[in-house]
């Protein structure tokens, strides 16, 4: 979907990301890498493509999130047509873990 390439520097990130031993290592690790603004651009995205993924309608998933339905469908762009990444983290997620955080 772009020409851009990963590169030794990319992969020894995500080498420090994959040695990370619990949330709260994540949490540190990505607060000070990231601003706040990054962070939650991200947990938005994940949460937008767990709804996309479980066959939510877009128009659902940007009033129960609070985002427009053009940045629904982005994300979907990326769950359906995109490198794999989200389905491959999605589809080893336990179903009832996936979708946790919405249930009330």
């Amino acid at each position: 979907m772009s020409d851009f390439k990963f590169d030794k520097k990319t992969d020894d990130l995500f080498r420090a990301i994959l040695s990370l031993e619990s949330v709260e290592e994540a949490e540190d690790f990505f607060r000070d890498l990231c601003a706040i603004d990054e962070i939650q651009a991200m947990s938005m995205r994940w949460q937008i493509a767990k709804l996309v993924y479980s066959g939510m309608p877009y128009k659902k998933i940007a009033k129960k999130l609070g985002v427009s339905e053009a940045k629904v469908s982005r994300v979907a762009v990326w769950v359906f047509h995109g490198e794999g990444g989200y389905r491959s983290v999605l589809d080893k997620m336990p179903k009832d873990r996936l979708f946790k955080i919405f249930k009330k």
